[in-house]
């Protein structure tokens, strides 16, 4: 579960495993072992993860299906604006049931 969620995190980041290994001062090979789900994580690596992605670590380890935004630098309005836009997404989805 984990592995899918790197994998799909660091190529929503357009990260290579080699990028995502640099960023971490680790191989290429740990990052590929983790999507692969031949190792997890190191917890140290979970929260650097969670940091370098702004998502909650929960998020992570597949415990909260749930992404986080991260709002610091924003004004009420544009936090508004995002809810807005967040809100219209949920009911298209469910249009679509």
């Amino acid at each position: 579960m984990i592995g899918e969620k790197i994998r799909e995190l660091r190529e929503r980041n357009k990260l290579t495993q080699n990028d995502l290994a640099r960023l971490l001062n680790i191989t290429r090979s740990s990052v590929n072992a983790w999507e692969s789900g031949l190792s997890v994580p190191s917890t140290q690596y979970v929260v650097e993860l969670a940091r370098i992605w702004k998502v909650s670590t929960d998020y992570l380890l597949g415990l909260n299906d749930t992404a986080t935004i991260s709002v610091t630098g924003l004004d009420t309005i544009e936090v508004g604006l995002l809810v807005e836009t967040a809100n219209k997404f949920r009911e298209n989805r469910e249009k679509e049931m």
